[in-house]
């Protein structure tokens, strides 16, 4: 008897596709437009090809930007992956401090971006914040608005703080997974410390610390709002990273024929490297499983 293939799901998904439609292609399209095009106002457009492009890619505005984005990414990176999985190795698998655990794990996530900036805007001042000043009274030298080395650490421990916990919470997850079983084997063999998390605890989080990885790569190279709100892109240039200096070509200096050309070089370098990330650990899981 052959089957009969219903596609009226189809009618419960369309609003669904119409609203990325909306959302994602539709703007999309308009930056394509933009960005083979130059403009002098009054809605008059002129073709410019490639030529957008290839100012980008001559450009050492950007090429500087997208190392200092590169190296931002690459710190967050190296500490909150560690930090994350350090945090939930010690965490209480059960009971109510467990639970107290999680709660607390997941405040800074529930904050705002923009509030997270205002809050570490404050919070560094040498005058009101408690931050700022304790390390003055201690006679260190702290003043992000003035020091480049003071903005980026600012910066970077924002983000630490408000985003080690998504993979603390992500680790959890993978370890509460692993059943007992593992854990009595490896009494009765007794395994160091290290070899259980060695050989149990970090292949079975492996997948979850894949989408961690990928998710906090992704993040951390479109981060906006948080450090623009904290240092403005400066001192100087020392903190303006891609996304603050594409802001900045595109409403500060309404340059929109090269913002969209850099916003496009921007999402495929983004793509680019999370696809590298996630060939790479899905090999790695499928050689270590």
């Amino acid at each position: 008897m052959e089957k009969t293939v219903n596609q009226k799901a189809w009618f419960l998904i369309l609003p669904v596709l119409l609203l990325v439609a909306f959302s994602a292609v539709i703007p999309l399209m308009t930056v394509v437009n933009y960005s083979v095009q130059d403009t002098f106002g009054n809605n008059q457009f002129f073709w410019a090809g490639l030529e957008w492009f290839d100012d980008m890619l001559r450009s050492e505005r950007m090429w500087d930007a997208l190392g200092r984005q590169l190296m931002f990414s690459a710190i967050i990176l190296t500490i909150q992956i560690p930090l994350g999985i350090f945090v939930a190795l010690n965490m209480p698998k059960s009971g109510f401090w467990s639970s107290f655990c999680l709660v607390v794990m997941s405040l800074p996530l529930l904050i705002p971006w923009n509030v997270v900036g205002t809050i570490w805007q404050i919070f560094g001042r040498v005058d009101i914040g408690l931050l700022g000043y304790t390390l003055d009274a201690l006679g260190i030298s702290y003043n992000y608005t003035q020091d480049s080395f003071a903005a980026w650490a600012t910066i970077i421990v924002m983000d630490v703080w408000h985003w080690t916990s998504l993979v603390a919470l992500l680790a959890f997850a993978g370890l509460k997974s692993i059943p007992d079983a593992y854990y009595q084997a490896a009494k009765i063999d007794q395994a160091s410390r290290w070899a259980i998390f060695r050989y149990i605890e970090l292949p079975k989080m492996m997948g979850v610390l894949m989408i961690a990885i990928l998710l906090r790569f992704m993040d951390s190279f479109m981060i906006y709002t948080e450090p623009f709100v904290v240092t403005g892109g400066g001192p100087g240039n020392s903190t303006t990273l891609l996304s603050i200096d594409l802001v900045k070509m595109a409403l500060g200096q309404f340059d929109l024929g090269p913002a969209a050309a850099f916003s496009i070089m921007y999402y495929l370098v983004i793509l680019l490297i999370s696809w590298v990330f996630y060939t790479v650990m899905t090999n790695l899981d499928n050689k270590g499983g």
